[in-house]
């Protein structure tokens, strides 16, 4: 460490070392594994570390700027210093490593904007959009935002270096726009952008967000969302950004994005359907029906939208669109829910009931995968109700030769909701315990209620009854 240089603040040779709570932990176990890491550090290699973020000790040391202020060069020093003795290890400089800082931290992006400038020019936008600013007196724009400005070398590109501590409070786009209108004012050619490591999906969608509305734009898939982010931020400016490789969740969630039903072609659910197992049953064929429905319903909507001959009610489809293709997302789903419900009460009934404790779990247990059992299809009777209204417009002003289909569709929507009606009936009857009778008699006259039939009135065309 004594021999290294570069642009990027360091305190070592480890310089920080993050736990993020991405999937099946919180921020109290992270906290946990960061202090267990850093006692592990400590006792194997005698290393001064640091806690930050959400572990930190005192507050005048929680931002890794505080704590790389004077850098590597300034170590010694700081390590003198009472306030600053590390909270594990020597007080100590070790002059082949530096010193680590590690914690807990919700997601940061590291986000670099791309200039054909200078360093310097560079550093003046980072001193403006940054939350610390140049001074305590003169604070920056943006919230929960560290930024620098260097030059990259090898690209012969100045680029404002960015850390986005807080995506929810200042999100991509607002980063980037910054930079633009910064640039623009010292007249300075911004040349795209580039994320650092990964990014959570949330991020990218939140952008995507922001462009469909200043540009009036009508995107409803999400890879094409963010194909768009891609696009205008020019994240493929430095390399190839590959989403299954840079989202978070592309990443965590790739082995299991479509359950075990929904992925199979039609011949293998049909004939999974006809077996002699009793899941998946008519629970998943009713959610799997419905869905369909939802997805004629969307298909009509877009043979209206962008056609010529229906160019004045681009707006309204750009309202009904939506909400069949959230229904047929939604819906989809619950194919496998319903599946993995049905043999989740299977496999509590099947729990051993020798002794009074066994007794007792296995009752909890078939009462919580019961209640699964219900909520899964009250979830398919609710989407196909909701999108009952837009049904209904969509008849009165869609694409009149798309009428079969929407016919079609709505009695599949139909037929779906009642399936799940049916199967709600059915599991009524299974239940034993008393107060779990009552719970689920709630479920059930709310479909009393809002009962999953579609009035013919819904189907009156400008030519005439649809059937």
């Amino acid at each position: 460490m004594s021999r290294h240089s570069g642009e990027h603040p360091r305190l070592g040779a480890l310089d920080v070392c993050p736990f993020i709570p991405v999937q099946g932990v919180d921020m109290l176990d992270c906290i946990e594994c960061s202090k267990q890491f850093a006692s592990r550090l400590t006792s194997e290699l005698q290393v001064s570390v640091y806690l930050y973020g959400a572990s930190a000790t005192q507050e005048h040391r929680k931002t890794l700027p505080q704590i790389r202020a004077g850098e590597y060069e300034g170590l010694q020093e700081k390590l003198a210093k009472p306030e600053w003795a590390p909270d594990y290890g020597p007080a100590m400089l070790m002059p082949t490593w530096g010193a680590t800082v590690t914690g807990a931290r919700k997601v940061l992006i590291a986000y670099n904007v791309n200039l054909l400038a200078t360093k310097e020019q560079a550093h003046r936008i980072a001193l403006n959009i940054r939350e610390q600013g140049r001074s305590d007196t003169e604070p920056g724009r943006l919230q929960n935002v560290q930024a620098i400005g260097w030059y990259l070398e090898e690209a012969n590109i100045a680029q404002v270096s960015i850390n986005l501590t807080d995506p929810d409070v200042t999100p991509l786009h607002s980063v980037y726009q910054e930079c633009c209108n910064d640039a623009k004012e010292l007249d300075l050619a911004v040349v795209g952008s580039q994320i650092v490591g990964l990014v959570p999906l949330a991020a990218m969608l939140e952008t995507a967000e922001y462009y469909l509305q200043y540009e009036n734009l009508f995107i409803l898939e999400e890879d094409q969302k963010i194909r768009l982010v891609i696009d205008r931020l020019g994240l493929n400016s430095l390399g190839n950004f590959n989403p299954k490789e840079r989202i978070i969740e592309y990443i965590v969630n790739e082995a299991d994005e479509d359950g075990p039903l929904e992925s199979m072609s039609v011949k293998d659910f049909v004939l999974t359907v006809a077996g002699r197992t009793p899941s998946p049953g008519g629970g998943s064929v009713s959610a799997l029906v419905a869905s369909l429905g939802a997805s004629l319903s969307t298909m009509m909507g877009f043979l209206t939208y962008g056609n010529r001959k229906f160019s004045h009610l681009d707006s309204e489809m750009r309202l009904l669109i939506p909400q069949f293709y959230s229904a047929m997302k939604k819906l989809t789903p619950m194919v496998d829910a319903d599946a993995a419900a049905f043999n989740r009460y299977m496999s509590a009934m099947k729990l051993p009931k020798s002794t009074e404790e066994e007794l007792q779990f296995r009752e909890k247990m078939m009462k919580e995968t019961l209640m699964m059992c219900v909520k899964v299809p009250i979830t398919v009777i609710k989407t196909v109700n909701n999108v009952w209204p837009a049904l209904k417009k969509l008849a009165e002003i869609g694409n009149f030769s798309c009428k079969s289909d929407l016919q079609v569709g709505a009695k599949c929507m139909e037929t779906g909701a009642w399936g799940a009606h049916q199967n709600i009936m059915t599991n009524v009857d299974s239940i034993q315990d008393d107060d779990t009778k009552a719970e689920v008699h709630i479920y059930v006259s709310w479909t009393m209620q809002h009962p999953p039939k579609m009035p013919e009135k819904y189907f009156i065309w400008q030519m005439g009854k649809v059937y």
